[in-house]
């Protein structure tokens, strides 16, 4: 295998372990436990982030590429309506660390806008076509727009996890996705 390959697999098995231990563990995991988890040394995850910033960065931006992926995956399947609110829904509910990782590097002087830079594109185009579906298939009303949906979700990301009744929170959402669908 080529060093590259190799590099490639380490950086992909250093994130990957990352989101599990900052999962696990809270943000104030250590370095340690992250190359012990992706078994590699210590060196090996300095290699590709410099800094615990720089590791949180790309988490970050990973979260964001698979939230693109099943932006994707949803645009091409089903019935466009449940499609996009089932992605807003699970976006919403799988929030919590994304919050934490953002709201860290903030803390760090490093605005999460450069971080997200490289995948904004490809998110909002994603979530542009679910939402255009879904408008169409008549689900959602014609005057919201892409920027309308991320302001959502990232309002609904800091208030509905908090919520702590299951119920609660699952019909708070579905009431703000009432102001979503045409009257």
């Amino acid at each position: 295998m080529s060093p590259r390959a190799d590099a490639a697999r380490n950086r992909a098995r250093v994130l990957e372990a990352a989101q599990e231990v900052f999962a696990a563990e809270g943000l104030g995991a250590s370095t340690e436990q992250i190359a012990r988890r992706a078994g590699v040394g210590v060196g090996t995850v300095f290699r590709h982030f410099p800094t615990k910033e720089a590791l949180l960065s790309a988490v970050l931006a990973a979260r964001l590429e698979t939230l693109a992926d099943e932006a994707e995956r949803l645009a091409a399947d089903g019935d466009p309506g449940t499609a996009l609110f089932d992605f807003m829904a699970r976006t919403v509910e799988a929030s919590g660390p994304k919050v934490a990782y953002a709201d860290a590097l903030e803390r760090a002087g490093i605005g999460t806008d450069q971080v997200v830079a490289p995948v904004r594109g490809r998110v909002t185009k994603a979530v542009g076509v679910l939402l255009e579906r879904a408008q169409q298939a008549g689900a959602v009303r014609d005057d919201v727009a892409v920027a309308q949906v991320f302001v959502f979700i990232h309002g609904a990301s800091r208030a509905v996890p908090t919520i702590a009744d299951d119920g609660v929170r699952a019909a708070t959402l579905r009431m703000m996705f009432d102001g979503l669908r045409p009257r």
